[in-house]
């Protein structure tokens, strides 16, 4: 669905909202990929043995995405304000006729 509205829709903010919502889906699927079922927290006790540990490095790198993610929003909101005090629109169709002349 992320996919779909990032490249149909022709408001600037439309498409960073579609790729928030594709960027969401992947570290949905990445922490899900990392899940054991019956598996434990990675806290090592010296007198339990025969434990299936749960893999911590997706979820630790989901969350430098998430943060990495953000950013990249916040920055990309930032740039579209600007464009619409500068050029007084966000769409992109009227953008690029702008840009021609």
């Amino acid at each position: 669905m992320g996919t779909l509205i990032a490249l149909t829709q022709t408001n600037l903010i439309k498409k960073v909202i579609g790729i928030n919502i594709l960027q969401t889906a992947i570290f949905l699927y990445f922490i899900t990929v990392g899940d054991i079922h019956g598996g434990i927290p990675p806290i090592i006790e010296p007198n339990v043995t025969d434990v299936i540990y749960v893999n911590p490095l997706p979820s630790t790198l989901m969350l430098t995405g998430i943060v990495v993610s953000f950013s990249v929003t916040a920055f990309a909101l930032a740039l579209i304000v600007k464009l619409y005090l500068f050029y007084g629109t966000i769409s992109t169709p009227v953008l690029m006729k702008l840009k021609l002349r």
